[in-house]
């Protein structure tokens, strides 16, 4: 099967670039539905098994975009944390205006291959915190999407101890560290103050619960407490959606970086996700037919 990948780097302001990938099949004339894959807090969209799931999805009849975040770390090389200011400045702020420039590229006809790509139909599925940031964005542009998918999404956009936030909050300044290169990660206080000011808006919950598009919440059962609790809060919250509990799978699936190859965990997660997204396009495409 042959897949088309074509690439994409904007310029947001100086020096700050927006990279990204499309792929999908060679074959078909007909408009594919889009999937919109986000990373998450210390990933990106070359990290491990997002290429790979990337390329399965696009396999199975849809256009994939994967894209990094501006301010995720990642610079041209693309291939490990090189843009460490850059990662000590993100909010969710940042990311959803990201994401608002991926959907506007989408809707606008700007993105590579958009001739063959039906911005109508759009599915946005996001792993950790950019489940979270799938839920945010969902939320404020229902029209632009048809659904999410969230893969060990966070219910909570506050990730770190408040000790920890106090800490920054007063120094200006934290670290985190990267489990797989010890690298230590600067967390700035613009992090803890843009979660302030929007303190409704990021309520994972109750956005989850006031979606008007269909979700699914992919949770493995061996991913941190704090997280796998955080689903059972969204299943709470907002029962009108779908959960799938994904025994014996941590945060990653199974897969790590370098990518050592699938799991079956991993292969669950795409094919949930590919049934829910053709669940949902073909009824799309029936009431179409039928009005």
């Amino acid at each position: 099967m042959s897949i088309l990948h074509e690439t994409f780097a904007w310029e947001l302001e100086p020096g700050v670039w927006l990279r990204g990938d499309v792929r999908m099949q060679a074959e078909g004339e007909t408009r594919k539905p889009i999937i919109v894959l986000v990373h998450g807090f210390k990933g990106f969209k070359d990290w491990g098994m997002f290429p790979y799931a990337a390329q399965r999805l696009a396999g199975q009849e849809y256009a994939v975009v994967t894209f990094n975040f501006s301010h995720n770390g990642v610079g041209a090389q693309g291939v490990d944390f090189d843009e460490l200011d850059k990662f000590a400045r993100n909010t969710h702020t940042l990311e959803l205006r990201d994401l608002g420039v991926v959907m506007d590229a989408i809707q606008d006809g700007r993105m590579p291959l958009s001739h063959v790509m039906d911005g109508g139909r759009v599915l946005l599925v996001g792993h950790s915190r950019g489940g979270g940031d799938c839920v945010l964005y969902a939320a404020e542009h229902g029209t632009e999407v048809r659904g999410i998918v969230s893969w060990n999404g966070i219910a909570d956009c506050n990730l770190f101890t408040d000790e920890f936030r106090e800490q920054v909050l007063q120094d200006g300044i934290g670290y985190v560290t990267n489990a797989r290169t010890k690298l230590r990660m600067p967390i700035t206080a613009s992090f803890f103050e843009d979660l302030a000011i929007n303190q409704e808006r990021y309520h994972i919950a109750k956005r989850a619960a006031s979606l008007q598009v269909p979700a699914l919440f992919v949770q493995g059962d061996a991913d941190t407490p704090r997280l796998v609790a955080g689903y059972h809060r969204l299943q709470e919250a907002a029962p009108q959606h779908r959960y799938v509990l994904l025994l014996d799978a941590d945060h990653t699936f199974g897969t790590r970086h370098p990518w050592s190859g699938t799991t079956l965990a991993l292969e669950k997660a795409i094919v949930l996700t590919r049934g829910f997204a053709a669940g949902l396009f073909e009824r799309e495409r029936i009431g179409l037919e039928m009005d």
